[in-house]
């Protein structure tokens, strides 16, 4: 598969807002955990707190790596965001399809 997203330096922008996205969902799903484990101190909760705190690291650092990737100077010119989604589009839609089939 040869698909232009997946090389480094192209549609930055694009995977640094999903990367973006993740360690916000990992954060707010971290802070639930950690106050409910303080709550009820349920050992479950104290694992899915730390889970999502290494999820956090972890996502912090692909965020860190994309924002670098903008900052440096641009030597090729960038496939146009429309094609960029043209290409990444059916890859989504399975990944979709598969999430809705492993959830029911």
């Amino acid at each position: 598969m040869d698909m232009k997203v997946l090389k480094c330096g192209n549609c930055e922008e694009l995977k640094l807002g999903v990367h973006a996205m993740a360690l916000g969902l990992a954060a707010l799903c971290g802070a639930y955990n950690a106050a409910a484990w303080l709550s009820r101190r349920e050992r479950h909760l104290a694992v899915n707190a730390m889970l999502y705190t290494a999820l956090i690291a972890f996502e912090h650092q692909h965020v860190t790596h994309h924002i670098a990737e903008l900052r440096q100077p641009m030597t090729l010119p960038q496939q146009p965001v429309a094609e960029t989604l043209v290409e990444v589009a059916p890859a989504v839609a399975v990944a979709v399809i598969a999430v809705g089939d492993i959830a029911a």
